[in-house]
C-alpha cells in the first residue's frame, strides 16, 4: 500500500467523521493520528458540544467493533471488565466480558465515576488486556479508548488521577462551533441524524495495515533528542512540579510518527514534534500552586518550553 493510497484512506475517514462533526477537522485528524498510533484518547470539554457524536463517527468509518460505557458514580469496575458466573449445568464459572472488550469503546463522563473504577480501565489501556479471576483476556487490534470528561469544576465530578492521565496519547477539547457551522448543524439533524445512515470508509484490517506502517516512519537520532530535551526542561521548570517521565517522551514520538504519515512522509520533521507535544505533555505535567494561582495553563507553558528549545539541524559532512 502506497503513502498515496495510505493518505486518501486517512482522508476518506476524516471525509466521513465531518458529515457528522461540522467544523472540527484537526479534532477528527489527531484522533486518527492517535489511533494509528495506537494511542488513547481524553476530550475534554462542557456538555453537549458534539464529543460522544465524534467516537461512533470514528469506529462507524473504520467499521469497528464499537462499545460504550456510560460512567456513573455506582459503576462497579466489574461492570467495565466483565465478570464470572457459575453456570450450574456445567459445574464450572463461565468469563462474561464487559463492555471494554471491542475495537473502540467510548468512556463516556470518565471523570464521573470513582477513582477505583477509573483504575480498572489502567491495565486495559496500557497492557491492551484485561485480567479476571486470575485469566488474562488480551484484546482483539485494534483496540482503541476515547474518553470524555467534563471539566473537573463541575459538580459531581472526580479528577482523573496522574496514573491514569498518563495513559491517553493526547488530551483533546471539542470547543464551540462557529455561527455559521451550527446553523448548518441544526439544518443537517432536522430530518435524520446523519450518524444513524453513516457508513465504513475503511475495514478493520485496512486499519490494521495502516497502524503497521505508521511504525515504520522514520525518526532521525536529532529528532529523538529533540523529544528528550523538550522532557527533560519540564523536569526542571520553576513552575512545573511533576514533569515528563520516560513514557510521555515515547508517546510524542509514536504520535509524531503517525502525524508524519497522515501528512504524507516516511520520516518526522520538528514542526510534528512542535504541534503535537502541547497536546501529548499537557495533561501529563503537574503545575506548582503558585503557577495555578498565577493563572498559568500547562497548555500555554509546554508552547513556551517548545520555543526555549533549539531546534535540530542536521548538518552536512564537508
Amino acid at each position: 500500500m502506497t503513502t498515496e493510497i495510505s493518505q486518501q484512506q486517512v482522508k476518506k475517514v476524516i471525509q466521513n467523521i465531518e458529515k457528522v462533526i461540522i467544523g472540527k477537522t484537526e479534532v477528527a485528524r489527531l484522533s486518527i493520528v492517535a489511533l494509528l498510533a495506537e494511542g488513547h484518547v481524553l476530550l475534554e470539554d462542557v456538555p453537549g458540544l458534539g464529543k460522544t457524536m465524534l467516537v461512533k463517527a470514528l469506529a462507524k468509518s473504520v467499521d469497528a467493533d464499537f462499545k460504550r460505557i456510560q460512567f456513573t458514580p455506582d459503576l462497579l469496575p466489574s461492570d467495565v471488565l466483565g465478570v464470572s458466573i457459575y453456570n450450574p449445568k456445567e459445574m464450572a464459572f463461565s468469563f462474561r466480558p464487559g463492555p471494554i472488550v471491542g475495537n473502540i469503546v467510548l468512556a463516556d463522563e470518565i471523570n464521573r465515576t470513582s477513582p477505583k473504577t477509573q483504575s480498572a480501565l489502567l491495565e486495559a489501556m496500557e497492557e491492551k488486556s484485561v485480567t479476571i479471576d486470575g485469566a488474562t483476556l488480551h484484546m482483539e487490534k485494534p483496540f482503541f479508548v476515547m474518553a470524555t470528561q467534563n471539566p473537573v469544576e463541575y459538580e459531581g465530578t472526580y479528577p482523573l488521577p496522574e496514573a491514569q492521565l498518563d495513559r491517553f496519547l493526547l488530551k483533546l477539547k471539542m470547543g464551540y462551533p462557529e455561527a455559521n457551522e451550527e446553523v448548518e448543524l441544526l439544518t443537517r439533524v432536522q430530518k435524520v441524524p446523519p450518524i444513524d445512515y453513516l457508513e465504513p470508509v475503511i475495514s478493520l484490517e485496512e486499519l490494521r495495515h495502516l497502524q503497521r506502517q505508521v511504525k515504520d516512519i522514520f525518526a532521525e537520532e536529532t529528532i529523538k533528542q529533540y523529544i528528550v530535551d523538550l522532557a527533560i526542561k519540564t523536569r526542571s521548570h520553576p513552575d512545573i512540579f511533576l514533569g515528563i517521565s520516560p513514557r510521555g517522551s515515547i508517546a510524542l514520538l509514536k504520535a509524531a510518527q503517525a502525524y508524519a504519515f497522515i501528512s504524507g512522509r516516511d520520516f518526522i520533521i520538528p514542526d510534528d514534534v512542535q504541534y503535537l507535544a502541547p497536546y501529548v505533555f499537557s495533561h501529563r505535567i503537574l503545575l506548582q500552586s503558585e503557577a495555578k494561582y498565577r493563572g498559568v495553563s500547562a497548555e500555554s507553558l509546554i508552547g513556551e518550553l517548545v520555543k526555549s528549545v533549539d531546534i535540530p539541524v542536521k548538518r552536512a559532512v564537508k
